[in-house]
């Protein structure tokens, strides 16, 4: 039947149910279609932190949203229009974050009375009128799934199994996505299971047809492509895109990669994409602990290669030894810490940024170490060459602070041209570099580069180079061990120093009409939540700066001129004011902090309000 087709601007749609639903990876097939169509996109994965929930019981929900438009977005989008619920559980962990009108797709099946106690319905939702403010869609999706695949081979288990590819066939109708790249997904998946693969396709298919012939959808939706610059694009998480672009680095800078790594959620996509990389010269060391890990990623600096480690906060605290030895050996070595809800185990899977202050503090002793922290999931794959950048030219650790909301979450990427990417060549150290008073030569380790104050970087078995390592402190110059006061004073603000000089760029404000009297400050993952507030709050006549670092040791040099600029500047974070502690510290500038650590992302338009309050109150 011919049906009308509404155009819209833009559309979140929220995948929930069991984790053994399907649901993350249905929303990742949604998602790279829509990516393919040409919208312009951001998803929020949420998962469950138990590895195996009783089944229907709200700890086991695992969800995935969507957002998806015809112009530039920056979230994943506050409110879902559309929920796909696939069992009770699933509908009450998200109803509340619905806005009225929403559209709730239900797997009518799956309500029974079993699976309604255990998430504490005394009655049905679709029979009770709890949900008449909603447009519901009763589906029996694993009838249907069922009843379409019953010429198959396959079991009623993997029959049921199905139900997120008719569920996607569904979705794909009533939003005009491509077809073509979930087949092609499916055949790859299913390649060795002929059968399982008919199936699939034959769920999709049956899903997609439902949409066509039912009387309950009666309008398709259409979101044409966002204009974006000229380039060939792909959707990339950010975990992939911090894989790549440590990949890149090493090309770069002409250096064999090595990740010695732990497991540990959510930074393990990480250690698993670089271990497909080997053509590149890129080796990865699975460690049995934390501690393993990173002393192998420093022992492989040592010996000329591009160390790095990937871990959580739980991790940083066991690495935090080894970062101080890499601080005095003056070594370069990427920490890449994906932040995550602490303290302790805290929640696993769900995203916090409050490792900055152990970053930035937590190791014994004076031992500063550069922090540097992507934006979005694209911009990690350039934060990874900055961070490398500064490593490899400083010779120093550096921190490379993601989150879970940035590591999991996905968007468009504009595939760079590899020549493009800046240079990052490096220079070992060949032959000996100080003379003494007999004028016989000999190999100082700590004689430094005048502009960057950066140690000579020896690869060991070099003729003539032969020199001390250990954590005990060495004398300046002969990197002889010292105990001397005197040079340990000055080894110690030498470091500093070398960390406070290193160059990187201004700070940008985003001021439209450059009559602002208010800033909001940000860092890391918070850049998408206050790049959509503020353009709330402007279309509401509100006056109002963005800046967001990237930088945040050292800080750009213009930092505190830009903050002096304004009446107030607000910091949101997702901790208790870190950033916001930090500024105030520096700069002696009264931050209003603005905090939650929920686990989740700021939602834009509750944060548009927080700013357009301050505003008003100036």
């Amino acid at each position: 039947m011919s049906k009308q087709v509404v155009q819209l601007n833009r559309v979140i749609i929220r995948f929930a149910g069991d984790s053994g639903d399907g649901m993350q990876l249905a929303g990742d097939q949604f998602t790279s279609r829509t990516a393919s169509f040409g919208n312009d996109l951001s998803t929020l994965p949420d998962f469950p932190a138990e590895i195996r929930a009783p089944a229907g019981t709200i700890p086991g929900v695992s969800a995935f949203q969507l957002h998806f438009a015809d112009h530039d977005i920056t979230t994943a989008g506050d409110t879902p229009n559309v929920l796909v619920a696939m069992n009770p559980a699933a509908l009450k962990a998200n109803i509340k974050d619905l806005p009225r009108g929403a559209d709730i797709i239900v797997n009518t099946d799956e309500f029974t009375s079993r699976n309604l106690t255990k998430v504490g319905y005394a009655a049905s939702p679709l029979e009770d009128g709890s949900l008449e403010s909603y447009a519901v869609h009763p589906i029996p999706l694993t009838s249907m799934t069922v009843e379409a695949l019953k010429a198959f081979d396959i079991t009623k288990k993997e029959a049921e199994r199905a139900k997120n590819m008719f569920a996607l066939g569904l979705l794909s109708w009533l939003y005009h996505r491509p077809t073509e790249g979930t087949l092609t997904f499916l055949k790859q998946k299913f390649a060795k299971k002929p059968e399982i693969l008919a199936a699939n396709i034959a769920a999709f298919e049956a899903g997609w047809s439902y949409g066509e012939t039912t009387e309950d959808f009666s309008v398709q939706y259409e979101v044409k492509p966002a204009p974006m610059a000229p380039g060939r694009y792909r959707n990339i998480s950010g975990n992939l895109a911090l894989a790549y672009g440590l990949i890149a680095a090493s090309q770069r800078a002409q250096l064999p990669l090595y990740l010695g790594s732990y497991p540990i959620t959510p930074a393990s996509d990480i250690l698993h994409e670089l271990s497909k990389h080997k053509k590149f010269g890129v080796m990865t060391f699975q460690a049995e602990d934390e501690i393993a890990g990173i002393g192998a990623a420093l022992g492989a600096s040592y010996g000329g290669m591009l160390g790095v480690t990937t871990t959580s906060g739980p991790g940083v605290a066991l690495k935090s030894e080894t970062i101080g030895l890499a601080v005095a050996l003056e070594l370069p070595l990427v920490i890449v810490d994906v932040q995550r809800g602490g303290p302790s185990t805290g929640l696993p899977t769900k995203t916090e940024q409050a490792d900055l202050l152990q970053a930035m503090f937590g190791r014994n002793g004076e031992a500063p170490v550069p922090i540097v922290a992507p934006r979005s999931p694209a911009d990690c794959f350039d934060a990874a060459l900055e961070a490398v950048r500064i490593a490899t030219t400083y010779r120093t650790p550096v921190f490379l602070l993601s989150d879970g909301y940035v590591a999991n979450g996905s968007e468009p990427w504009r595939i760079p041209v590899v020549d493009e990417l800046p240079d990052l060549a490096v220079e070992f150290a060949s032959a000996p570099n100080h003379t003494r008073e007999d004028g016989t030569e000999e190999f100082w380790p700590f004689k430094r580069d005048p502009e960057t104050l950066a140690r000579p970087w020896a690869v060991p078995g070099t003729k003539g180079l032969e020199h001390r390592i250990g954590g005990i402190e060495k004398a300046d110059g002969t990197g002889n061990i010292s105990y001397d006061a005197d040079n340990h004073d000055k080894m110690v603000r030498l470091r500093q120093a070398k960390i406070d000089g290193i160059t990187v760029p201004d700070l940008e404000v985003e001021d439209p009409d450059g009559d602002a009297s208010v800033l909001v400050l940000g860092w890391g993952s918070t850049y998408g939540p206050i790049n959509a507030s503020c353009q709330m709050a402007r279309r509401d006549g509100a006056k109002v700066a963005q800046a967001h670092l990237r930088h945040l040791n050292p800080f750009p040099a213009n930092t505190g001129e830009v903050l002096r600029r304004y009446d107030k500047v607000v910091i949101p974070e997702m901790n208790l004011g870190q950033l916001a502690l930090l500024v105030r510290g520096r700069y002696l500038v009264d931050a209003i902090p603005y905090n939650q650590v929920r686990g989740l992302p700021f939602k834009a338009e509750e944060l548009a309000g927080v700013i357009k309050d301050v505003v008003a109150s100036v």
